[in-house]
């Protein structure tokens, strides 16, 4: 559905030139949910301005459902931005406009009768759940409310492609749950592309199908959700899964001597995380029977991503020295990531 072919785009000139986004080549599948996530800066929301041209990019090639957009006239630009919603994190609704009226005014000029593009307002205000303020101006709503009024506005063209410029940043979580649910339950009915713009890993991971990681203009990684959350391979990335997890927090608590973290001799501290999908079996119980160990968990973040368990948790393993390690090289071989964090084992 929509293709990047090394795609730059550069502000400014000679000394003073800022390179948004650097070299970008991506692949988006008719359907899917992409995620673009990156810190501020990072040149995500530039990157997806270029999709449909409001930032036309300084290099690169653009395809959105086999058009070549940078080849095309400005009268068939227009035609096809209409094919590509688009919604915002501060919703760029008209204050002095019912709901109703900013649903509709996508709508001027197609040439449908009033009673048409009632119905059309109508059934797109139903499909996010809102029909029952089409009289309401924007400042008698709340925040989740006016980005559903945002959605039903980008849905009136009956687009392919739906673009979210950090749609969900100023909302707060539960609301950010119900638009992203909202996002989903339009995916799969109407079948619409969509590409999401965040810095929150969160919402990648509640949605999306594919990521890709953006630093400094560049794409530095990308995948399926699952593989790049399992196993991040950027330091940026690592950096953004952390911001998603507690298991991080024990780093704190080894450095600063808690009483949490002071072993009795031959005991360990390990961090077990998932790596593969194929991970399901109760590996836990498992090697403390087989091989005669206790494993006392201090810290659990499971998660479910792509319908597979991702996470891990962080454990004091107590035991024969022998047998530790046996458990620990049983888990690698089950595909478990084990990290030594602290060792009280006794040497040879």
């Amino acid at each position: 559905m929509i293709e990047l072919n090394h795609v730059s785009k550069h502000f400014g000139k000679a000394q003073s030139q800022v390179h948004a986004v650097r070299d970008v080549s991506l692949s988006i599948e008719k359907g899917e949910i992409f995620g673009i996530i990156g810190f501020s800066g990072a040149g995500k929301s530039t990157l997806v301005r270029c999709i449909n041209l409001l930032e036309r990019p300084t290099e690169g090639t653009v395809l959105v459902d086999g058009r070549r957009m940078m080849e095309l006239s400005a009268k068939e630009l227009r035609e096809a931005r209409k094919k590509i919603g688009m919604i915002f994190q501060h919703f760029n609704l008209m204050p002095s406009r019912t709901v109703f009226s900013n649903v509709a005014y996508p709508l001027r000029g197609r040439g449908l009768s009033k009673q048409e593009i009632a119905d059309k307002v109508s059934q797109l205000l139903d499909l996010v759940d809102i029909g029952d303020k089409a009289r309401a101006y924007p400042s008698q709503l709340s925040g989740g409310q006016k980005q559903r009024v945002a959605i039903a506005r980008a849905l009136a063209n009956d687009p392919s492609v739906l673009l979210c410029d950090e749609a969900t940043s100023a909302l707060d979580p539960q609301t950010t749950k119900s638009i992203l649910k909202l996002l989903k339950k339009l995916n799969e009915k109407m079948g619409i592309t969509i590409v999401i713009i965040t810095h929150e890993m969160a919402v990648v991971k509640e949605i999306c199908d594919h990521v890709a990681v953006m630093e400094h203009g560049w794409v530095v990684e990308k995948g399926e959700v699952f593989s790049v959350f399992a196993n991040p391979q950027q330091p940026i990335t690592q950096s953004f899964i952390r911001t998603t997890s507690n298991l991080q927090k024990i780093e704190e608590l080894i450095s600063e001597d808690s009483v949490v973290t002071r072993l009795q001799p031959g005991e360990v501290i390990v961090r077990l995380s998932y790596v593969q999908r194929n991970v399901s079996e109760p590996l836990i119980s498992a090697v403390s029977q087989k091989f005669n160990i206790i494993l006392n968990i201090i810290f659990a973040d499971i998660d479910i991503v792509q319908d597979a368990p991702i996470g891990g948790t962080v454990a004091i393993i107590s035991g024969e020295r022998e047998q530790i390690t046996k458990a620990m090289e049983y888990l690698i071989e089950k595909n478990v990531g084990v990290e030594v964090l602290k060792d009280a084992r006794a040497s040879d």
